[in-house]
């Protein structure tokens, strides 16, 4: 992926997309064939070739099985690799909010749901994963003033229903780094404010959820930035991830050096508090709300 930019009509891969593309490229590298030689067998160009195994576009089950063919594989890796081809062609259970959901962050969630482990810096509000009812839909209708009811709703249930991800037995690592500033910037009401601290108090007992506050008193740091997401995955084709947004669009990045620019910015953050520190804080915030 290198860097995949994405906005208005560009949706990002799936991981499984990805994991099939990569491996399509180590067959062909394997067996010894250029880009140019396999786009002959297709009767395409060689970037189409690029495209499919940097999952920059679906794979077509007759595309696949005649490269493998081309790479000298047996029926039985074939006929596998296009079962799961036609698998990663199928939309996600997301596909169902593609009316309320920019196609450019249907790749968050795909890698959302697909990683091992997550990092999260969040300089304005409380990660997606971690928000509760009345201040997803306060956040939500902030980002969406001019959303219908019916369409503020479906964004809420969509943000809830990924939320499901940290109840399943293989639930992945979630590390959040968030500012104070979070605890100060007030999402529809004080009532609602309380509950969301109750949450985070909540989770951030459970072993496989870290929640770090960075307090203002920190001063400047390496972080103070805009809000990203480090995704790893256990699947050995897949590198770790960054993904960052702006106003309109988002980024995805894969290149070692900005992955671990990241890596290390969320590291040195982690380092400015610690767990009872937050947890005390949260108790005071907790306490203004009252």
């Amino acid at each position: 992926m290198s860097e995949a930019r994405s906005g208005g009509g560009t949706s990002a891969p799936t991981v499984l997309r990805m994991i099939l593309g990569r491996r399509l490229q180590d067959r062909r590298l394997g067996a010894g064939v250029s880009l140019d030689d396999a786009a002959k067998a297709l009767r395409v160009t060689s970037l189409t070739i690029r495209r499919l195994e940097k999952a920059e576009v679906g794979l077509k089950p007759l595309y696949v099985e005649k490269l493998l063919q081309t790479y000298g594989a047996g029926q039985q890796e074939i006929d596998e690799f296009v079962d799961l081809a036609d698998r990663a062609n199928e939309p996600g259970w997301w596909h169902a909010y593609r009316d309320v959901v920019p196609s450019w962050f249907t790749g968050y969630v795909s890698l959302e749901s697909g990683a091992k482990t997550l990092r999260t810096y969040e300089p304005h509000y409380v990660t997606g994963l971690l928000q509760t009812y009345g201040y997803a839909r306060a956040v939500l209708r902030g980002g969406f003033p001019n959303d219908s009811e019916e369409d503020l709703e479906r964004r809420v249930s969509l943000r809830l229903r990924r939320q499901s991800l940290l109840e399943k037995a293989d639930a992945p690592t979630l590390w959040v780094v968030m500012e104070e500033a979070v605890l100060h910037r007030v999402a529809g009401s004080a009532e609602i404010m309380r509950e969301q601290i109750d949450r985070l108090l909540e989770v951030s007992e459970l072993d496989h959820v870290s929640v770090d506050i960075v307090p203002f008193t920190a001063g400047a740091h390496v972080g103070a930035c805009a809000p990203f997401t480090y995704f790893r995955f256990e699947e050995p084709e897949l590198p770790d991830i960054v993904y960052s947004e702006i106003l309109s669009a988002s980024v995805y990045l894969d290149q070692r050096s900005d992955v671990a620019a990241h890596l290390e910015a969320h590291n040195r953050m982690s380092l400015l508090t610690s767990s009872a520190d937050s947890r005390a804080l949260l108790n005071r915030m907790r306490k203004e709300y009252s």
